[in-house]
C-alpha cells in the first residue's frame, strides 16, 4: 500500500518522500512503481509524462530526517497498534506544526493511534484501498481530537488529485465500507458454515445479481427505488434468519488453523492453482483499468 500511495502523489506533481526499513524495501517499492506506471501507460491511463520524470519526485530513504519538512504524511506500517502509536508519536516530534498526519489503517481507532501524540488535532485517518492508484476511494476519518480544518482540508486535497474520498464522521472499527463488507463476508461465510450453499454458489450469486447493480446503484438508492415499506416488511421478516454472531465464524477460525489460508497456501474455500490464482489477479486489473476508461470517455 505505502508504495501504492506515493505513486498516486507522486503521478499528480507532488515531491514524495518514501520511508521503509531497509534498501531492499525501497527497492522493490521502486521497481513496483515502475511496473504500476508501465502497466498503466499500456492501458491508456499512464500519465502524459514520461514514467522517469514521476520516479524523479520519489525519494526513498530508510532516513525519518527528510520527513522533517513533510506537509502531510501518510503511514503505512503493519496493522499494529503499538507500532502505529510509536510512528505518530515521532512524527509529532520531528514535523513542522502545519504538518498533517494519516493513517492508511483499515479498521484500528485514529484515536487510539493518536493517544501517543501531542498534536491529535492534526492527526486523522485516509483508509485508502487496495490498489491505491486503480481504486478510487479514500475513507477520511475523522478521530475524536481531529480539527474541523484538517479534516476538510484532507477531503479537498484528496479529491484535488483525483481520489474519490468519502467522509467517515465517527471514528468506528472499520470505518464505512470495511463494515459493510465484512457484514456480507459473515453472511456469505455462515451460508457455507450451515451447509446451504457451497463457496461458488455463494460466490456466483452474488457477482450475478445485486454485484452488477453496486457500480452505479447503492444499497440506500436501491432501497428507495424498491420502496422503504417493502424494505421494512422484508427486513422484519428477514434479519432473525441473518448471521448475527459477534465472533469470527468456527469455520474460518478451522481453516486458518489448518492453514487453509487462501492464495498464501493456494487452498482456502477454494483450491487454487498458480495459473488460476494469477488469472484471478489480471482479471481483476483488467475490470478496474475498464472502468477508469469509461470514466474518462464520460468526462
Amino acid at each position: 500500500m505505502g508504495h501504492g500511495i506515493a505513486q498516486v502523489f507522486a503521478s499528480n506533481g507532488y515531491r514524495v518522500i518514501l520511508v521503509d526499513i531497509s534498501q531492499e524495501q525501497l527497492n522493490k517499492a521502486m521497481e513496483a512503481i515502475r511496473d504500476n506506471l508501465q502497466y498503466l501507460k499500456n492501458c491508456g491511463l499512464g500519465p502524459k509524462e514520461s514514467i522517469e520524470e514521476v520516479l524523479s519526485r520519489i525519494e526513498p530513504t530508510t532516513s525519518w530526517e527528510p520527513l522533517g519538512g513533510a506537509d502531510f504524511v501518510v503511514e503505512c506500517v503493519f496493522e499494529d497498534l503499538r507500532l502505529k502509536q510509536e510512528v505518530f508519536k515521532k512524527l509529532d516530534q520531528l514535523c513542522g506544526p502545519e504538518a498533517i498526519f494519516a493513517s492508511n489503517t483499515s479498521v484500528i481507532s485514529i484515536s487510539q493511534i493518536a493517544e501517543k501524540a501531542k498534536r491529535k488535532e492534526r492527526i486523522l485517518g485516509t483508509h485508502f484501498w487496495n490498489p491505491p492508484y486503480l481504486i478510487p476511494l479514500v475513507e477520511v476519518v475523522k478521530a475524536r481530537d481531529t480539527s474541523d480544518e484538517v479534516f476538510e482540508f484532507t477531503y479537498e486535497f484528496l479529491r484535488k488529485i483525483g481520489k474519490k474520498p468519502v467522509k467517515c464522521l465517527k471514528d468506528v472499527p472499520g470505518f464505512i465500507a470495511n463494515r459493510l463488507q465484512h457484514a456480507l463476508w459473515r453472511e456469505a461465510v455462515s451460508l457455507v458454515e450451515k451447509g446451504i450453499a457451497d463457496p461458488y454458489t455463494v460466490d456466483e450469486a452474488i457477482k450475478y445479481s445485486f454485484g452488477l447493480r453496486l457500480p452505479v446503484l447503492g444499497p440506500l438508492e436501491n432501497a428507495d427505488m424498491v420502496g422503504l415499506d417493502l424494505i421494512l416488511s422484508i427486513h422484519d421478516y428477514l434479519f432473525p434468519h441473518l448471521e448475527s454472531s459477534k465472533k469470527a465464524s468456527s469455520l474460518l477460525r478451522r481453516k486458518v488453523e489448518s492453514k487453509e489460508l487462501g492464495f498464501k497456501t493456494q487452498k482456502g474455500f477454494y483450491d487454487w492453482t498458480e495459473d488460476q490464482m494469477e488469472l484471478k489477479r489480471r482479471k481483476l486489473m483488467e475490470h478496474l483499468v475498464k472502468w477508469h476508461l469509461e470514466q474518462a470517455k464520460e468526462e
